[in-house]
C-alpha cells in the first residue's frame, strides 16, 4: 500500500520514519520542490527499515504518487521576521492552490492529510481545492488537535499518576491559542475526573488546571523556542491519522474537517472528535460541554472563521 508525504522537511521526513516504525503501509513516496532533498530523506529512510519493517522508500514526482491510499501534506513555507499572519496565510494558500491539485491528479482517491500550519485554515483551503476537482471534503483531514488531545491526556497522566492511555479527554477547536480543553467531559478509567480525583485524594483545584492548560496551550511554542521546531509529536501523529485510513480502524480522533456549524459559527474547520476511517471521515460528534466550554469553542470557531475570511478578501 502506497502512502505519499508532499514535503520533505522535518514533519514529512518525520512522519515518515514513524510510519516505517510502526509498520503503516508498504511503500512511502517522498515529494518536494527540492528533488534532491526528497531523494536524500528517501535514502536516509530505506536504510531504517532493516531496523523496522521491511518497506520500499522511493522519490519522486507527483506522477509517483499515483494510487496512493493517503498523503500527508507538510508542505508550505515557516513565518519569517517582521510578517503578518495573513502574509504567511496568503503564502501558503498558494502553495495548496498548485499542490492539491497536482495530488489528486495522480491520486484521486487518496485520503489527504493535511499537517501544514496553521492547520485548520490549511486543511479548509484543501478541501475547497479537493471539492473543486470533484472530490469530496470529506476525504480531507487536517491533524488539527490530535497532537493537543496527545498532550493534554499525557500532562494530565502525569498529574494524576495513571497510564496515559487510560485517560480520555479532548482538546477541540483551532488547533492554536483558543483552543478548548474539554475538562467537563474527560474521565479516567471510565470514572468522570472529578469523581476519580475525590477517590484518589488529588487536589485538582483551579490553580493546578491553569497550569495543566497553559502547559498543554503553549507547548508548542515552548518546544520550539528550546529547538527550533516541532516534529517528532506531530509525526507521530500524522502517523496514527494514516494507520487508520489505510487499516479502515475506525478511531475517533480530534482531526479537522469542514464542518457546516461549529457553535453557530457556520462553514468552519476546526477539531472535534471524528470518526475517522479508510474513507476519510464518516462523522462528527459534538460533545456535550459545559456552558463555559460551549463559548469557549464559538470564540475558537470564530477566530478561524475571521482568517478564512481575511484571506478570502485578501485574494
Amino acid at each position: 500500500m502506497k502512502i505519499g508525504i508532499v514535503g520533505s522537511g522535518r514533519v514529512g521526513s518525520t512522519a515518515a520514519y514513524a510510519l516505517i516504525q510502526r509498520g503503516i503501509g508498504g511503500q512511502i513516496v517522498m515529494v518536494d520542490m527540492d528533488p534532491k532533498r526528497a531523494k536524500a530523506e528517501a535514502a536516509d529512510l530505506l536504510h531504517a527499515t532493516p531496523f523496522a519493517h521491511p518497506m520500499r522508500v522511493v522519490s519522486g514526482d507527483y506522477d509517483a504518487l499515483e494510487g496512493a491510499r493517503a498523503v500527508i501534506i507538510s508542505a508550505g513555507v515557516g513565518r519569517s521576521a517582521g510578517e503578518t499572519r495573513l502574509q504567511l496565510l496568503q503564502k501558503n494558500a498558494g502553495v495548496f492552490k498548485d499542490v492539491v491539485p497536482k495530488i489528486l491528479q495522480y491520486a484521486p482517491n487518496a485520503i489527504l492529510v493535511i499537517a501544514t500550519n496553521p492547520v485548520d485554515i490549511m486543511t479548509h483551503l484543501a478541501a475547497r481545492y479537493a471539492v473543486e476537482m470533484g472530490v469530496p471534503a470529506s476525504q480531507v483531514i487536517g491533524s488539527g488537535t490530535t497532537l493537543d488531545t496527545a498532550r493534554y491526556r499525557s500532562i494530565l497522566a502525569r498529574v494524576l499518576d495513571v497510564d496515559s492511555r487510560h485517560v480520555h479527554g479532548y482538546v477541540v477547536g483551532e488547533h492554536g491559542d483558543s483552543e478548548v480543553l474539554a475538562w467537563s467531559r474527560t474521565t479516567v478509567g471510565g470514572t468522570p475526573l472529578e469523581e476519580f480525583c475525590n477517590l484518589r485524594n488529588i487536589k485538582l483545584d483551579d490553580e493546578t488546571r491553569q497550569k495543566i492548560d497553559e502547559e498543554v496551550r503553549f507547548a508548542g511554542r515552548d518546544i520550539i523556542a528550546g529547538k527550533g521546531a516541532t516534529f517528532y509529536g506531530i509525526g507521530t501523529a500524522l502517523a496514527y491519522i494514516v494507520g487508520n485510513v489505510v487499516n479502515d480502524q475506525r478511531s475517533v480522533l480530534t482531526v479537522c474537517t469542514p464542518l457546516a456549524d461549529v457553535a453557530g459559527v457556520k462553514d468552519v474547520t476546526v477539531s472535534l472528535p471524528q470518526l475517522v476511517s479508510g474513507k476519510g471521515v464518516l462523522a462528527t460528534f459534538p460533545l456535550p460541554l459545559s456552558d463555559d466550554e460551549q463559548a469557549k469553542l464559538a470564540v475558537s470557531a470564530k477566530v478561524v472563521r475571521d482568517a478564512i475570511e481575511s484571506l478570502d478578501s485578501a485574494a
